[in-house]
């Protein structure tokens, strides 16, 4: 089926998915500590790379625009989220075996879900995309100075944190 705007089945689009959607999931997942959440911010940030590809492919880096994609995705929906009322709590989602396997991962994650968004975003990209700070501050929009600095308080606070629960 085709959808206007989006790209057809010999256009590349499909091989980025295979190559790079691995790869997006988990960096979504160290973003939003979650794993629906993390597939929701994927998926909302792979249909906006599919409406952009025929311009992504002339600048030859779907890649980090997805990256970047992601994190905007990612920041603005922190802005924008409101508590919605409900009647009645859902139960709580069961984690993913693989993801937590070791004790220490959920310590982990809870602690790196209490770092404010662009930390969590600087140092996400930094260990787990591996990109260099100039790159990081591009997709966040701020310095590499600022990137430094997002950097040196989120690492101070995860050691900090992590110290206190040993």
């Amino acid at each position: 089926m085709n959808v206007p705007g989006f790209p057809s089945r010999g256009s590349g689009f499909e091989s980025f998915l295979r190559e790079s959607g691995a790869g997006l999931l988990r960096f979504a997942h160290v973003l939003t500590l979650d794993r629906a959440a993390a597939e929701d911010l994927t998926q909302e940030t792979l249909i906006r790379v599919g409406l952009a590809w025929s311009r992504l492919r002339d600048d030859g880096n779907p890649v980090g625009y997805a990256q970047r994609t992601m994190v905007n995705v990612f920041l603005n929906e922190r802005r924008r989220r409101k508590a919605i009322p409900v009647e009645r709590v859902p139960e709580s989602a069961r984690e993913d075996p693989e993801l937590a396997a070791v004790d220490s991962a959920a310590v982990i994650r809870q602690i790196l879900g209490s770092l404010p968004p662009k930390q969590r975003a600087a140092i996400a990209m930094r260990y787990l995309a591996d990109l260099p700070d100039h790159q990081i501050g591009q997709l966040l929009g701020c310095t590499e100075a600022t990137v430094r600095s997002q950097m040196s308080r989120g690492l101070s606070t995860l050691r900090a944190r992590l110290a206190s629960e040993r």
